[in-house]
């Protein structure tokens, strides 16, 4: 599903450029559940952008779905990220001045859908991710717990093939990230891959796979004990 081969990655700082990422290879298959962590600086964030069409790489190949991302303008990059990625942020980015219920929908209303169908759809992934009965508040009147559900419901309800999820549980408790998490981990095991940056381990070690960087390079590379279980499974399904 993603597939990333020498990447490389500079900014500009007045005369000289700082070089982020140096080199990756990386490889996510349908289906994953892949943390990647690092430090503050590491590139994780950087990657995030890349992989999610936000930003441009300066060498190397990104296959997305199967498809290489290259010279891509603004309008083909939307299309794409509108038809293959879900965005879950850790501040959850919804429009105070619109309902839960409008908030998961906004998807819907750039895809060209009616009103009726869209608010229709939207209200079943309320229900998916437990808000229904709060469909119509305003974000203020949410914890911040239910504005993530409903920031993964707007992620999930164009039906895309990869979630990307930049600290979602960056700004909750405990009790909460793990109420995140697990419903990560259902929306993962209906097939959906799963692509989390994170710098909270307990929130890495629910995933299947752990990517680990520091200052551009990927030093580390390895399946959970959940992600070990989970090979097991299908190997002898």
């Amino acid at each position: 599903m993603i597939r990333i081969e020498n990447l490389h990655k500079s900014y500009p700082i007045g005369k000289d450029s700082l070089h982020v990422l140096k080199g990756l290879d990386l490889h996510i298959k349908e289906g994953e559940f892949v943390s990647i962590m690092g430090s503050s600086g590491s590139g994780k964030s950087t990657l995030l952008n890349i992989v999610g069409l936000l930003d441009e790489h300066d060498e190397g190949n990104y296959y997305l779905n199967g498809q290489l991302i290259s010279n891509l303008n603004e309008k083909k990059a939307a299309i794409l990220r509108n038809k293959f990625l879900g965005f879950v942020f850790q501040s959850f980015n919804l429009i105070s001045y619109k309902t839960a219920l409008e908030n998961v929908a906004l998807p819907l209303y750039y895809k060209g859908m009616g009103r009726k169908e869209r608010l229709a759809i939207a209200m079943d992934y309320l229900e998916k991710v437990g808000l229904k009965e709060w469909a119509n508040h305003l974000p203020n009147e949410l914890s911040g717990g239910q504005k993530q559900r409903v920031a993964i419901a707007r992620a999930l309800v164009s039906k895309p093939k990869v979630i990307l999820a930049d600290e979602p549980t960056g700004a909750l408790d405990s009790t909460t990230t793990d109420s995140v998490m697990d419903l990560l981990k259902g929306i993962n095991e209906e097939g959906m891959t799963v692509f989390v940056i994170t710098h909270e381990e307990d929130v890495a070690e629910q995933t299947d796979r752990i990517v680990r960087l520091k200052d551009g390079i990927i030093i580390s590379d390895e399946l959970t004990p959940s992600g070990i279980a989970k090979a097991k499974y299908l190997k002898h399904v």
